[in-house]
């Protein structure tokens, strides 16, 4: 597949022109490092390729304020915070922003030149479909949902479960999207077992721009450094039945490797968000457990933290597992830029991104002890091939131009993001 738009675009547009693209997401939503690396990172890459590119949030939804813990009616931590990103880590888009507190009160970008770029917009970008439209969007914009939490989307879609709230809305929203791409890379496949509905999914990855992660990937590794994570202990609304069968989110995965730290001399740090799991428990198993809160206030305390680390040991959602999706971690991408190798939970992703070297995967225990094995014998290797992954298969070149490609195309295309072999080939 080529860098280029496909023949049979939808678009008359010239596949070398420089698009006007809005991304909309949920950094004021929860103002934490992870997750506005989580989003920006479509920003900042789009940016870094040449597009015209800027941020927009409504998501009609009080926003978290992490200092206190809920959410607040004030926007005050928020726009500080959305306004530190950009001065920090894009100044050359700290006028292009706007967020909208309620569907009303405009920051950053005020209503009238949002309104401007919205109606001469080429692609809304959705990410996690986390904003309402713009109403201003014109006919030929491309209204893209992006699906970043595949299996428990797929199966809220096919069951409409009474306990998610506004489900109807929700998924009136989804169907209102041109362009439907999913971080379930393994969604084709015959053994992935979420529904697809009558829905056009196009497969993609998160992007992770390399340069942004340079300090962190030249920051020395203390000799005792532990593998870390980031993560958050959360468990949905209700149960989410397809087909017969219950999926979750982490703890039933946790579960399975619960007694990990008794089978490798490795430490591991587990950043956690949440409270609703056996603290003393786990503790006892020979966990390092601490809150995620401090670790995740800023996008430079988040750096920091993996900075700190000899690289990641992760789980995955269940929903994302037993499906066998094929979801990466946007988290993981962040390590592997940073040049920190990962020992992390196959989703099916290893059919998609090498796995072995620099990146493992596994899905048992003795695969798991086996890779963090290998990790300690050949620590120097996986650092520098952890970097290779993110930049051959992660960098904002890699993942943006064939996820353009699938937003025009007016067939479906190609079941699998394009590996580098095959993007240098064509």
């Amino acid at each position: 597949m080529s860098n280029m738009l496909p023949t049979n675009s939808a678009t008359s547009l010239n596949p070398h022109r420089k698009l006007r693209i809005i991304v909309g997401g949920l950094v004021g939503q929860y103002p934490l490092g992870g997750v506005a690396w989580d989003y920006f990172h479509y920003l900042l890459g789009l940016h870094e390729l040449g597009h015209e590119v800027y941020y927009h949030e409504d998501t009609w939804v009080w926003p978290f304020d992490p200092l206190k813990g809920w959410p607040v009616d004030s926007p005050d931590y928020t726009v500080s915070f959305l306004k530190d990103f950009f001065d920090r880590f894009a100044p050359a888009l700290s006028s292009n922003w706007c967020y909208v507190l309620l569907h009303d009160r405009h920051f950053g970008m005020s209503r009238e030149r949002f309104a401007e770029v919205a109606r001469t917009a080429d692609i809304y970008l959705n990410v996690s479909g986390a904003c309402f439209l713009p109403d201003e969007l014109s006919p030929h914009c491309k209204r893209v949902f992006m699906d970043t939490d595949p299996g428990y989307n797929q199966i809220v879609l096919a069951t409409r479960p009474a306990w998610s709230q506004n489900v109807d809305r929700w998924i009136a929203g989804v169907r209102a999207h041109d362009v439907h791409l999913t971080y379930a890379e393994n969604i084709h496949s015959p053994d992935c077992l979420l529904p697809r509905l009558d829905f056009d999914w196009r497969v993609t990855r998160s992007p992770v721009t390399l340069a942004d992660w340079a300090r962190v990937r030249n920051t020395p590794i203390a000799p005792d450094a532990p593998l870390t994570t980031v993560m958050s202990w959360s468990y949905f609304g209700g149960d989410l039945t397809y087909e017969g069968k219950t999926y979750d989110a982490k703890a039933s995965e946790f579960e399975r490797f619960r007694s990990l730290p008794g089978r490798t001399p490795l430490p591991i740090k587990m950043a956690v968000a949440g409270d609703k799991f056996d603290r003393e428990g786990i503790a006892r198993d020979g966990w390092d457990f601490i809150p995620a809160a401090p670790v995740s206030q800023t996008p430079e305390r988040y750096q920091q933290f993996i900075a700190q680390s000899a690289g990641e040991w992760s789980i995955a959602k269940n929903c994302y597992v037993a499906p066998r999706t094929g979801w990466f971690s946007c988290r993981t991408a962040c390590y592997l830029a940073a040049a920190r190798p990962a020992v992390v939970q196959d989703t099916a992703w290893s059919r998609y991104i090498p796995s072995g070297e620099g990146v493992i995967g596994f899905s048992t225990m003795d695969d798991c002890v086996l890779a963090l094995e290998d990790l300690a014998r050949r620590p120097d290797f996986h650092r520098r091939r952890a970097f290779d992954i993110a930049r051959e298969y992660l960098a904002p070149d890699r993942v943006i131009p064939p996820m353009i490609d699938a937003i025009f195309a007016r067939q479906k295309p190609p079941t699998s993001v394009p590996s580098p072999a095959t993007r240098s080939a064509t």
